[in-house]
């Protein structure tokens, strides 16, 4: 295992040479989190591995989701206990392996009339639930009446409310847990690259033994070999099985998720809620920093893979719920600052609604040998590599003879996550506010600290570092802490683009749009000076983060 993660985005052209002059045991196509995972797991097991991102890591599906790690109560509805258990053992483990972004959230469940769940129905539910998903004593389910719900959360709704069941999910940063496996399997060795496309697959008598990818960056293809390949490329698994004239029989299902952020002071829950929506779904209501994101919707989608939109549908879906179950709230279009829409690959089913549809993963074999993995969600991402991998090592066992380790994932701790637990986290924020403070600034608050440390954990000190150290060159306090972040993004975390960093790393165009309005101009002259852009290349980035910038306040 690698000191360091091979993750310099002034290094990248440099990996892709490294990769294309050796056969790998495995190459994954897809840097979302299940992509990830596998190259993590297979990684760790010994065989060596390159990952391929035609964009960049986390861009599709695995920065778009509802950002929680379900315990998977809502599983329960279509009795699917296998699913339930495990997903809330898997929630366990990534709660121990990255305890700074994976972290116990309190949720409210209201009991309406009508609802989906009736009293006696949520309280068995959720004791099912806690059972099954192994549910830490101090975190299990407790009954509410009416009264203490409204004491709990007195923005709800009074005159349909019963009483409510109060529950534990966990929180996450998608796209953070995403770069975080990705440093992680490259800290084990696996070369992983974003912005490099799998443009054609390769055949030796039929059967598929590299790809030609294309640099995004540069424009240069490459030819990567490997003894076996899998698509893990989420919602364009499809279009990849194509390539591989493969795709028959089952086939994904693609919805559409929206979610909406509005200020928190706006929608000041105290905690989430995961409530009834009229059309017999539930969305989640969720408090993050200064802000409160609502979602998801769950519709059927069959337009661009690269930038699904949120459409003037969705926001009056979402905003009707909201004003329904808060109704002193009353939110209006004008109260959105920012958006995503995401992408569900599901599996397909005849006669089944969005909602409807399994979230189970599957693995289909093509005759060139292309293993696919399809569905399943990001709780579960650790499992279904440890599957693809198992099936992996067995074929590479029986054809070479070699002895592969076991699946280690389980007590893999992720980049970011060198904490004896989590509780030990408050207390390292603590030596970085004094290590501040002993630097001069004083300004600086556990606020702050607490921001980043949610973001990147144990390696916050090299951030503070950097911030110190720019501080010292003279640089103003706002534009130091943005400069340090971004330094650490381009140097450890592949950040290649303005996007990479203000959207994935940071998500700063989520929960930030404002604050970042006066800044990513400077950004982009930053970047401009250490990839040495021409300021034509500047202009274009910058032109690219703005359609970004205003497609997240923009619907039709």
């Amino acid at each position: 295992m690698r000191n360091e993660p091979a993750m310099s985005a002034f290094q990248r052209a440099s990996y892709l040479e490294q990769l294309a002059k050796s056969t790998v045991d495995l190459l994954v196509i897809g840097g979302g989190v299940t992509g990830a995972g596998i190259a993590l797991d297979a990684a760790a097991r010994g065989l060596t591995v390159g990952l391929v991102e035609k964009q960049d890591f986390a861009s599709g599906t695995s920065s778009r989701s509802t950002k929680l790690v379900h315990g998977g109560v809502r599983y329960l509805k279509q009795g699917d206990v296998q699913l339930v258990r495990e997903v809330g053992r898997e929630r366990m483990i990534l709660h121990r392996n990255a305890p700074h972004i994976v972290i116990p959230e309190k949720m409210i469940l209201p009991i309406v009339e009508k609802g989906t769940y009736g009293k006696l129905a949520t309280s068995v539910g959720l004791y099912v639930y806690d059972l099954l998903a192994g549910v830490k004593r101090n975190e299990r389910r407790k009954m509410l009446s009416k009264q203490e719900t409204l004491l709990a959360e007195p923005l709800l709704r009074h005159d349909m409310l019963k009483g409510s069941g109060l529950y534990y999910e966990y929180r996450t940063d998608d796209a953070r847990l995403t770069i975080e496996v990705v440093k992680t399997a490259s800290a084990y060795g696996a070369i992983c690259l974003n912005y490099t496309e799998a443009t054609d697959f390769i055949y030796t008598n039929g059967r598929v033994t590299g790809i030609i990818a294309k640099d995004q960056v540069k424009g240069k293809s490459y030819t990567l070999t490997a003894k076996k390949i899998v698509n893990a490329a989420g919602p364009w698994v499809d279009r990849l099985r194509e390539k591989d004239q493969s795709l028959s029989g089952k086939r994904l299902h693609l919805t559409k998720g929206v979610h909406l952020v509005v200020p928190y002071d706006r929608l000041p829950l105290r905690q989430a809620v995961y409530f009834d929506v009229a059309d017999k779904r539930m969305i989640f209501a969720i408090p993050r920093n200064r802000s409160t994101y609502i979602g998801t919707t769950d519709t059927d989608y069959q337009g661009e893979l690269e930038r699904p939109s949120v459409t003037r549908q969705d926001v009056d879906y979402l905003l009707q719920a909201v004003n329904d179950m808060f109704p002193n709230v009353q939110l209006t279009v004008k109260d959105i600052t920012s958006s995503w829409a995401g992408l569900r690959p599901l599996i397909h089913e005849d006669g089944k609604s969005p909602s409807e549809l399994s979230r189970k993963d599957e693995v289909f074999f093509s005759h060139s040998g292309l293993i696919t993995i399809a569905g399943g969600k990001l709780t579960g991402f650790r499992k279904m590599a440890e599957r693809v991998v198992d099936i992996v090592a067995g074929q590479l066992a029986k054809e070479e003879g070699r002895v592969f380790k076991p699946c280690s994932t389980h007590e893999i701790v992720l980049a970011g996550g060198a904490f004896s637990s989590a509780a030990a986290i408050p207390a390292y924020i603590r030596e970085q506010v004094q290590r501040l403070h002993a630097a001069g600034e004083q300004s600086f608050d556990e606020t702050v600290v607490t921001e980043l440390a949610g973001k990147y954990g144990s390696n916050t000190e090299k951030i503070i570092t950097a911030m110190i150290d720019l501080r010292n060159q003279g640089r103003q306090l706002e534009e130091a802490m943005y400069l340090a972040e971004l330094q650490y993004g381009i140097q450890e975390e592949m950040v290649v683009t303005l996007r990479d960093f203000l959207i994935r790393r940071t998500g700063k165009l989520f929960f930030e749009r404002e604050a970042i309005q006066h800044v990513y101009g400077k950004l982009a002259d930053s970047m401009a000076r250490r990839f040495n852009w021409t300021a034509r290349e500047k202009e274009r980035e910058v032109k690219l983060f703005e359609m970004e910038y205003q497609q997240v306040k923009t619907f039709y």
